[in-house]
């Protein structure tokens, strides 16, 4: 009778040390990653530091000796280094622009929703049973792209430190430059997430939510790049819609990219959103089951 109940509580016991572990394996992924980005950023924040303190004397140098003008009289301002500060730009730039380009981002997703609707039966891929070095690959793939990430927020720290303020780094940022800059977001958001999206989409192909992870993270990259452009030549308040979309993509890519670790290194583990949970989890009561009754027991 002792041996019967020990028998019942293993297979519990054992999926209660599963999901510990698997729990313990999620923070430990976003704590490298949060650690992966603290350390980008202050270095970049004293790269900065060291780039302000070598500019500094160059800047003294440059500034005109004191005309010994007295400011609390009534003289008029003779010196031709007096700045016009531009008129004060109308709301429908400084609010309605930065709304017109999050409406842009619901559209695109949108279009994509009835251009591409859900389907529940479409093309599936069970990343269990690639080969050992296909799984390899995807697995180191997608961790170095989240590192790529990590440095790559870490220039927004860097810029902000060296410029002051967004408005001030793109200001200076001439259109050759924006234009590179753009092209090489572009391209690495795209390859990032089409590398990480594809197999994680098809991996959980049965899931309807899953399905908008992918393209709402991509979306929200080319949405964040569209914002750098209306920074420089509309308004500073598209800072926001950069921000909302860097936290958007962001949070999609570390989702996706736990999502298929779990899958890859935890291949034996039974998920609740594996499609074929159901059948491996009777293969596994049938086999304890099995393992319980053995020859000479009775």
């Amino acid at each position: 009778m002792r041996d019967r109940h020990r028998a019942t509580l293993t297979p519990a016991l054992s999926r209660q040390r599963e999901r510990g572990v698997i729990r313990l394996f999620e923070f430990g992924v976003v704590a490298f990653f949060l650690a992966v980005f603290l350390l980008a950023r202050s270095l970049a924040v004293s790269a900065a530091e060291a780039d302000q303190q070598a500019a500094s004397p160059a800047v003294e140098q440059t500034q005109p000796a004191g005309d010994n003008f007295d400011f609390f009289s009534d003289q008029p301002v003779e010196s031709t280094a007096v700045v016009e500060l531009p008129p004060e730009k109308p709301l429908w730039q400084t609010v309605g622009g930065p709304l017109a380009l999050l409406g842009l981002f619901f559209l695109i997703l949108a279009a994509v929703w009835w251009f591409i609707p859900f389907e529940s039966h479409s093309v599936e891929l069970n990343l269990r049973g690639l080969p050992p070095a296909a799984k390899r690959g995807i697995a180191m793939a997608v961790v170095m792209f989240g590192i790529a990430f990590c440095f790559g927020a870490s220039e927004i720290w860097y810029q902000l430190r060296l410029h002051g303020t967004a408005e001030a780094y793109f200001e200076q940022m001439s259109l050759g430059k924006l234009i590179a800059f753009t092209h090489a977001h572009l391209f690495g958001f795209t390859t990032s997430f089409f590398i990480i999206g594809i197999p994680f989409s098809m991996q959980f192909n049965q899931l309807k939510s899953y399905q908008w992870i992918f393209p709402v993270g991509l979306t929200a990259s080319v949405v964040d790049v569209m914002s750098w452009w209306g920074i420089k030549y509309v308004a500073p308040s598209f800072e926001w819609v950069s921000m909302f979309c860097g936290i958007l993509f962001s949070a999609s890519y570390l989702f996706m990219l736990v999502g298929l670790l779990r899958v890859l290194l935890f291949p034996d583990v039974i998920w609740r959103s594996d499609k074929d949970g159901p059948e491996r989890l009777q293969q596994k009561r049938e086999l304890q089951e099995a393992s319980r009754h053995r020859e000479g027991d009775y």
